[in-house]
């Protein structure tokens, strides 16, 4: 997600109810991690009652406090892994530090397990991406690269984040990726995109990549929820 979901929202919204549907059971258990606001309480708590009335179970995973379980225990039950923004940078060095990244890619290579998130949470799965994680816009190039690619969230939510992009794809700073609009995503299966979604008429996803020196976007078509 470029943006939107519970975070951006009073309560659950189109894009978070998208993510249960792609879940066989009927009552999904839904993991969300906060580690890129340092697991907040109040990120935490608002992702309980935004989706405690769906059917689904919830849960949540915290590197910030104390378990007695392994991450292994504490993703085996786990159907949705829902991650959300943040300073990806402190995401992705505490998920490596504890070795989270290491579970999570072992759970999903268990069984069937969706991977979610907006901003800092859709940015981690690619190679790399525009960030704030250090103060001003720039380009952050360590991603897990999950997903083929960079990415950037928030592109028509925040004015920076545009030009930002487009500039480190015509530099070659960044690999050629995706965009998404704050109210949008895109839905990959298995590293390949399968579709976009908006959970806003005038949301939008782009492909974005280097022809000739400069940045070309091609509009993704999004289905709205």
């Amino acid at each position: 997600m470029g943006g939107g979901g519970f975070s951006m929202n009073e309560g659950a919204s189109p894009l978070d109810e998208y993510v249960l549907s792609l879940v066989a059971e009927p009552k999904p258990t839904v993991c969300f991690v906060g580690t890129a606001t340092g697991d907040a309480v109040g990120y935490v708590e608002r992702f309980h009652t935004a989706f405690g009335p769906l059917p689904c179970e919830t849960t949540d995973l915290s590197l910030f406090q104390r378990d007695d379980r392994t991450l292994a225990e504490r993703l085996d039950a786990v159907d949705i892994v829902y991650v959300g923004g943040g300073s990806t940078a402190n995401l992705l060095a505490v998920w490596r530090l504890h070795g989270l990244d290491q579970a999570l890619r072992e759970r999903a290579h268990a069984g069937p397990l969706v991977l979610t998130g907006l901003s800092a949470g859709g940015l981690c799965w690619f190679e790399g991406g525009i960030t704030d994680s250090y103060g001003p816009l720039c380009p952050l190039p360590d991603g897990l690269g999950w997903v083929e690619g960079s990415f950037c969230p928030h592109y028509d939510g925040e004015p920076g984040r545009r030009p930002a992009y487009r500039q480190a794809i015509a530099e070659g700073t960044l690999a050629p990726g995706y965009a998404a609009d704050d109210g949008a995503a895109l839905h990959f299966v298995d590293g390949t995109l399968r579709c976009a979604v908006s959970e806003r008429a005038s949301a939008t996803t782009y492909r974005v990549e280097q022809r000739d020196g400069r940045a070309e976007e091609t509009p993704i078509t999004a289905t709205q929820l």
